[in-house]
């Protein structure tokens, strides 16, 4: 079978087209495998996600290309050798064209700047991730920000062309691997020049804005996450959106936001801490009204007891008694988290641990002093008759 025809490099901003139906076998599920012998939608490939949208009346859902055959994957069966439409969805390749050529600027800003290479690159419907193999700090990231956003407002042109070979040797271009063949060079002038098969957009103003949402510590470098034109606008208007909500919460500026919830949070830590305090005493005095002659005591608290605190009390009942001690923490419903103990001669908390899991379906492990654990929903009163006649 002939080479698929590569319509998006003749015109990225190509929405409509004809071709004709090479094949079309049955694919996974529903769906079937078309070949077309020319094509507008851009496959998967270079870290891209394809191009959507339809051919006739079937709706097109992903698109691959293997020796440069192009696959549309979609929903319904198109007749071999029939005349076809197809029709991209431009929403969605103008959305990657901006994300894809922000990219560019972003790298090669980050490889002239700072000498970094680009040895990762993931574009999708919801991430536009790059990973660099060098570390940027905060105010790099910054930096780099503002000159890519820099390069948007001067809206100067990008070039998309397959040089001849004479020209192409003299070229200084970025690329991730060895290419042989023709190769196809996108150029933002004055700020990048790198091997790429995707669309772009025909200049940067196009783009319309670059926002970094994240960067983070990636295999001895960093993994920059961003977002371009329409895609960033949503981001910014969801964080607005929050910021004004916690400023009505909090009723303060949103210069305030910060030492408002730090505030808050100190208070919350020094409250916790009080209740930790009160719980601690309480149990104490539950403790103290305790038969002391009782050898095997469970006590059953309310959900979200501090682990801490049921370690103490586990070793305060074993303090005056040889038998099984411990507390279980939940309820019947969502379950319970549990601390047993003992320091008696010839007690067996594996063996006790052991019961739990086979009857109980709990989880979890420890010593012969001391395990802990969690189980799903039970009656717990029927978890502590079993334990305090083990």
């Amino acid at each position: 079978m002939v080479k698929t025809e590569e319509l998006y490099y003749q015109d990225a901003y190509l929405k409509e087209f004809e071709g004709k139906v090479l094949s079309c076998e049955k694919g996974k599920g529903d769906s079937f495998l078309v070949v077309l012998d020319r094509t507008a939608f851009f496959p998967e490939q270079g870290g891209q996600s394809s191009d959507i949208g339809s051919i006739s009346d079937a709706v097109v859902t992903h698109v691959s290309i293997t020796d440069g055959i192009i696959t549309h994957v979609t929903d319904r069966e198109l007749p071999v050798g029939e005349c076809v439409k197809g029709i991209i969805d431009f929403d969605h390749r103008f959305s990657n064209m901006q994300q894809h050529t922000g990219e560019h600027i972003f790298s090669g800003i980050v490889n002239s700047k700072y000498g970094y290479d680009n040895v990762g690159f993931h574009l999708s419907d919801s991430e536009v991730t790059m990973d660099y193999n060098g570390v940027l700090t905060d105010e790099d990231i910054h930096d780099v920000e503002f000159l890519v956003n820099r390069a948007i407002w001067e809206n100067v042109e990008v070039k998309c062309e397959f040089p001849a070979k004479e020209i192409l040797d003299g070229l200084q271009y970025r690329s991730k691997k060895e290419l042989t063949g023709d190769v196809r060079i996108v150029t933002v002038v004055g700020y990048d020049t790198c091997a790429c098969c995707a669309p772009h957009v025909a200049r940067t103003g196009e783009i319309g804005l670059l926002k970094v949402v994240s960067c983070q510590n990636y295999k001895g470098g960093v993994r920059v996450s961003i977002l371009c034109g329409k895609r960033a606008l949503e981001y910014i208007n969801d964080q607005l959106q929050v910021v004004g909500q916690l400023t009505g919460l909090l009723t303060t500026g949103y210069d305030r936001i910060v030492s408002s919830v730090k505030k808050l949070s100190d208070e919350n830590y020094a409250l916790k801490g009080k209740l930790s305090d009160c719980r601690e005493k309480l149990i104490g005095y539950e403790l103290d009204s305790i038969d002391k002659n009782k050898e095997n005591v469970f006590l059953k608290k309310e959900a979200g007891l501090d682990g801490n605190l049921m370690r103490k009390v586990a070793n305060a009942l074993i303090e005056t008694r040889s038998g099984y001690c411990g507390v279980f923490s939940g309820d019947d419903n969502a379950g319970y988290k549990y601390i047993i103990a003992t320091k008696g001669e010839g007690k067996d908390l594996k063996a006790l641990q052991n019961m739990l899991r086979e009857e109980f379906g709990a989880k979890g492990g420890g010593s012969s002093a001391m395990v802990q654990g969690s189980m799903g929903s039970v009656n717990v009163a029927d978890v502590i008759k079993k334990c305090e006649s083990f």
